[in-house]
């Protein structure tokens, strides 16, 4: 595996010039989602009736999803099936600062310190290569605006930017009513394998009970 979903959705979501998350609680939820996703396909972790357990310690070899895996494993006590959507709430902000520092890693995007205000010291993560992102762009355009059947891994990552309402930050160029159908149709299709849209389905569902539930608080 390359870049992973969580870290595709987090390039999305990286303004390139400034180097600032857009939408930062919705990437919270998609970047959180993805990370999980990959090890549901990866068969590390289960997601069944909205439970979360792991299935398999043995590291994948991608450090940002082992972190993410260890975590898990501590989190659910070594095998108790505990809301998948209650650890999404857990660990967004963390998944977005590791998905940012692997993606730094990687030389896609460089880290800058700036202050807000002239006050406040704040991280910023402008873009350093372009080239991930732009593919990511070009492939997402060319399932969802060109009508291509995606593979597993663009189904999943068109699911999950859908469940957490992030349409803007893929196609910022264009209505949320253009592209919004197709994707849910991409989310709710049956073109990946049996195994994959199940992983696809149950990780989506808890993207959108999250942000559900965080919209509800944030409203009432």
């Amino acid at each position: 595996m390359g870049v992973t979903l969580g870290e595709e959705i987090m390039l999305l979501s990286l303004d390139d010039a400034s180097g600032a998350t857009k939408a930062l609680s919705s990437t919270g939820w998609g970047v959180a989602g993805g990370i999980l996703l990959d090890l549901v396909m990866a068969g590390r972790v289960a997601v069944e009736g909205g439970r979360l357990e792991v299935a398999d310690r043995t590291p994948t070899g991608i450090p940002l999803l082992d972190g993410r895996l260890d975590r898990i494993a501590g989190w659910t006590g070594g095998g108790k099936r505990k809301k998948a959507s209650d650890w999404l709430a857990e660990d967004q902000a963390k998944s977005v600062r590791a998905a940012v520092e692997s993606l730094c890693e990687r030389g896609l995007v460089a880290e800058e310190r700036v202050r807000v205000l002239g006050l406040f010291p704040v991280r910023r993560y402008p873009e350093a290569d372009g080239s991930v992102e732009r593919e990511v762009r070009e492939r997402l355009a060319s399932v969802v605006t060109g009508g291509a059947d995606p593979d597993d891994r663009t189904a999943g990552l068109v699911a999950l930017l859908h469940a957490a309402g992030l349409h803007r930050q893929a196609f910022p160029g264009l209505p949320r009513k253009r592209v919004e159908p197709r994707m849910a149709g991409i989310a709710e299709g049956d073109r990946a394998g049996d195994s994959v849209r199940r992983a696809i389905r149950d990780v989506r569902a808890a993207v959108a009970v999250a942000t559900t539930i965080t919209v509800v608080a944030a409203t009432s």
